[in-house]
């Protein structure tokens, strides 16, 4: 289910140390066609149920004092994928803000999106900005889409804004430095990630936060992302919890 050397020993995952949950979680949200198909039903069911899941893991996460949490929602390479299962997650936002943005509102959460957003149809972009607008000033969770985002298109993106900068006399060479690099990924008001979760068995980055999950923690289970809840949720947190992580220094 977890990496082998991984073991969770009986209702330990309950036993959570609260002083220590990851300041900001990842997802891979894999898994919703196949989890539809071993329904028989057709593939855009299975998104439709994923929505469910990022509700509720959002609001566990907001009720843990986690800070930020991004979900995998469409990649750049998405776009290869049948036509009409593109349009249907374009039209997700829709159903998942008009069910849910009254909830969110009440738990504070505040919506932010990394990626190319301009490149999805107006309506999607318009329902997405709204919800935006209307959780600016919400302080809990920060629940990130990663919406039409690719890890490589990122890093090629920062590193076309420094060049420019150093172009046009901004910055200087000896400027440049990880922190500036940071300054200019899309995830800039984030801080890194602490624990990136990836379900349904696949063990990949996919291109996702290629920069952020240096020294992130990883978890990949093999439950399908609509089955994913707060109990697999606790389970990641105590496994990450559970490792020493050092940083590349000694302990």
């Amino acid at each position: 289910m977890f990496f082998k050397k991984d073991k969770v020993e009986g209702n330990d995952y309950h036993n959570l140390d609260l002083d220590n949950i990851p300041k900001h979680i990842a997802f891979i949200m894999d898994g919703n066609g196949r989890w539809a198909k071993k329904r028989k039903m057709p593939r855009t069911y299975g998104h439709h149920e994923g929505t469910k899941t990022i509700r509720n893991i959002a609001l566990k996460c907001n009720e843990l004092k986690v800070e930020a949490m991004t979900v995998y929602a469409f990649s750049t390479e998405n776009f290869a994928r049948p036509e009409k299962e593109v349009q249907y997650i374009f039209k997700l936002p829709k159903d998942f803000f008009e069910a849910y943005m009254k909830e969110l509102m009440e738990n504070n959460v505040k919506i932010c999106t990394i990626g190319h957003l301009d490149m999805a149809p107006q309506e999607t972009q318009d329902i997405i900005n709204t919800a935006i607008e209307k959780t600016k000033d919400n302080t809990g969770l920060k629940l990130c889409f990663a919406f039409i985002y690719g890890g490589r298109d990122e890093i090629v993106h920062a590193s076309k804004n420094i060049a420019i900068k150093l172009k046009e006399g901004l910055i200087k060479e000896d400027d440049i430095n990880e922190q500036l690099f940071c300054n200019e990924l899309m995830t800039k008001d984030l801080p890194d990630v602490d624990l990136m979760i990836r379900t349904s068995g696949e063990q990949r980055l996919s291109n996702f936060l290629l920069w952020q999950l240096a020294y992130a923690e990883f978890v990949f289970t093999n439950v399908l992302w609509p089955d994913f809840n707060d109990e697999e949720l606790y389970k990641a947190i105590w496994l990450y919890q559970n490792r020493d992580r050092r940083f590349g220094g000694l302990k």
